[in-house]
């Protein structure tokens, strides 16, 4: 019996001594124990960037549609109907993908043809205050109405659009919104709209009556509502990086440890504080909404993009903003768009700071798809140092390795509406 006890306890140091050195040789496993430590005010920081801090989901007020779930669902089959593109083949989802956190995996996304940039991913979206890289448009149902149009991405009109809606969406459309207006086909035109660059399609449509134009609008502006309405619904779960936070915050080092490696934790070290990321990366969705120019690489072909600096007039002179007649806010609901900053200056070539959520799953990079990895980002980043957006310090080989790290532990599934089959 004495010996069998010897030999129990024998093997139960054996196997201490074993955890201990492969904690020792392989430094991040999950047996590690958390060797970070965490001021107060780091952990103020980290409490701010946590999913848990993300607050309720925002209601657009210009949108009275954007909560109810008829709406949303009505949004979403039309988000992923291609009968709305002048080909029969596109999308929204063409360009969002479910299977890639809602956006694509090329450079310069392509509906009809090849746009300019690339798309955006819609993660957390509804948490913003502007819509596209240079924000032309100031609401989720406004941004969803711009690629219908354009004939490089869905490329058909919005007399089309409502055809559409009334021919395979009747009843949907009016249980949310009412009775469809009369479109007397033998009359109203199926390709009108408003567009300088189809001298056909505005011509008919400066021949339609007002009262038809406005039907037709509103239709269509229910469309973008039904859609927006939608992708609200798209939000990420939580991370190893907000489940790491939660226990931290808890008073778990130990355990919270297992959720996140060495060199992510260092690496988040790093970014909110060496490295400074969180000067632009910053509040639950990784992003402070604003308009940065970094200086990137500019594209050979069609000259310098003006981003923010050429969106200013449109996002203001749009029949589809907050303070529209299409609207459903009332005009002191539209701070945003009331106190807009009109600097060309400060926002020539400037495009808005993407969130960081699951960002390492959906590359390419930059909004004309610059970088084909985070680690090229990072490199950039560093060899930008004396740029003032940037100005992240000098870093490392090895604190890039962590960074990168790091930017792996904020990725999760997506919930809502948009994981639902279709």
């Amino acid at each position: 019996m004495r010996n069998y006890l010897v030999g129990t306890i024998g093997s139960a140091v054996a196997v201490s001594f074993l955890i201990l050195l492969v904690n020792i040789i392989v430094p991040g496993t999950a047996l590690s124990m958390d060797q970070h430590t965490w001021t107060d005010k780091e952990k103020s920081i980290l409490r701010s960037l946590w999913i848990g801090s993300l607050g309720p989901l925002p209601v657009n007020p210009s949108n009275k549609y954007s909560g109810r779930p008829e709406a949303a669902a009505l949004g979403r089959k039309l988000f992923f109907e291609d009968k709305f593109s002048g080909n029969q083949k596109v999308s929204c989802a063409t360009c969002h993908r479910e299977d890639y956190f809602f956006t694509d995996n090329l450079p310069l996304s392509h509906g009809i043809d090849t746009t300019p940039r690339r798309s955006m991913p819609l993660i957390g979206v509804a948490y913003n205050s502007w819509f596209f890289w240079d924000g032309r448009t100031d609401s989720l149902w406004s941004q969803a109405l711009g690629p219908i149009e354009n004939k490089l991405e869905h490329g058909i009109s919005r007399t089309m659009s409502a055809y559409i809606i009334s021919k395979y969406y009747r009843k949907e459309y009016e249980e949310i919104f009412g009775p469809l207006p009369d479109f007397m086909e033998e009359t109203l035109p199926q390709h009108a709209r408003p567009a300088l660059d189809d001298p056909d399609a505005l011509k008919a449509w400066v021949l339609m009556t007002p009262v038809q134009r406005d039907e037709v609008n509103r239709v269509y502006v229910n469309m973008g509502k039904s859609i927006g309405a939608f992708v609200r619904t798209i939000l990420p779960q939580p991370s190893p990086f907000d489940r790491y936070v939660k226990q931290i915050l808890a008073g778990e080092p130990i355990r919270s440890r297992m959720e996140m490696t060495d060199d992510e934790a260092a690496g988040l070290h790093l970014f909110i504080g060496k490295a400074k990321c969180t000067n632009c990366h910053n509040g639950p969705m990784f992003t402070n909404g604003d308009f940065h120019n970094l200086g990137l690489p500019q594209k050979e072909k069609g000259g310098a993009d003006k981003g923010r600096a050429a969106a200013i007039t449109q996002v203001l002179s749009s029949e589809f903003n907050c303070l529209g007649k299409y609207s459903d806010a009332q005009p002191n609901e539209c701070p945003e768009l009331r106190f807009i900053n009109t600097s060309d200056k400060k926002y020539l070539g400037a495009f808005k700071t993407p969130t960081l959520r699951s960002v390492t799953e959906r590359p390419p990079y930059m909004h004309a798809g610059q970088f084909a990895t985070v680690r090229e980002v990072l490199e950039f980043y560093r060899s930008e140092a004396q740029n003032p957006e940037l100005g992240h310090g000098d870093l490392t080989d090895e604190e890039l390795d962590q960074l990168e790290a790091f930017l792996h532990a904020l990725s999760s599934p997506l919930t809502g509406l948009a994981v639902e089959a279709h």
